[in-house]
């Protein structure tokens, strides 16, 4: 079923990523970690669809955020990114996914770890937990290039100084921070060891990024211990889009 949603915000949250807040007067709600199609239609009767996942936690408003990365040639994506307006209408189809979900009755420990724009649905995730009022202990290990590259950078860096039940840990495979005590490189053992849950803790996984990214965070999760049930993944091709 489509449904068309109004744009009520734009924000911009680096050079290429936009937030999209929509108002959509029939929205069912949604779990975090799930997703909607968009689609964009020419007069000549053309169109494409993308999928983008959910930034937002579910709420009230009847309203939903997305945020998309622009990508190089990536025909929806400018448009989303550049041309969008306030006033504009979009059309949805949503939500959708229902294995790379955390509900709010889950109260085992949770590690979500990101790549880029693999952040979006993960951010959900905290942003539902801080609706709910949630004490389920959290851990985010984030991957980026380059701190500019940092999406959501504000309210990550705020969070674990308001919630102490809540880590965040930045990798950056690029170029690090002043003073920063790693030197840049990819998410490896050490840092799994380091930066997330202990296997013992049989914390629920979640990675999202590049299908390389998670095939190598599996990987390294499974090497230290954690089992494969407990690991969910959601990863991106090379177009940027869901799979």
């Amino acid at each position: 079923m489509w449904r068309v949603g109004t744009v009520v915000a734009l924000r911009d949250e680096t050079a290429t990523a936009r937030t999209i807040t929509l108002a959509l007067p029939d929205w069912p709600g949604h779990v975090a970690g799930q997703h909607v199609d968009v689609r964009l239609s020419a007069p000549d009767g053309y169109s494409a669809v993308r999928s983008y996942s959910i930034a937002s936690a579910s709420n009230s408003e009847k309203e939903i955020e997305i945020t998309v990365e622009r990508l190089p040639n990536g025909e929806v994506s400018s448009y989303l990114t550049q041309d969008l307006a306030v006033g504009d209408q979009l059309e949805l189809r949503g939500p959708i996914g229902g294995w790379f979900v955390w509900r709010t009755e889950q109260k085992e420990p949770i590690q979500l770890i990101a790549g880029g724009s693999g952040i979006v649905p993960l951010m959900a995730m905290i942003r539902s937990r801080g609706a709910a009022r949630s004490t389920t202990p959290f851990r985010l290990l984030y991957s980026v290039r380059a701190p500019e590259g940092i999406l959501y950078r504000d309210r990550l860096q705020a969070l674990p100084k308001e919630d102490s039940s809540l880590v965040v840990n930045f990798a950056y495979t690029r170029i690090v921070p002043k003073d920063w005590p790693r030197p840049p490189g990819r998410i490896d053992k050490d840092l799994i060891l380091s930066a997330t849950w202990p296997a013992r803790m049989t914390a629920t996984c979640y990675i999202c990024g590049p299908t390389g990214f998670v095939e190598s965070v599996t990987d390294l999760l499974n090497t230290v211990g954690n089992r494969r049930e407990n690991i969910r993944t959601e990863r991106f091709g090379p177009t940027g889009e869901r799979k």
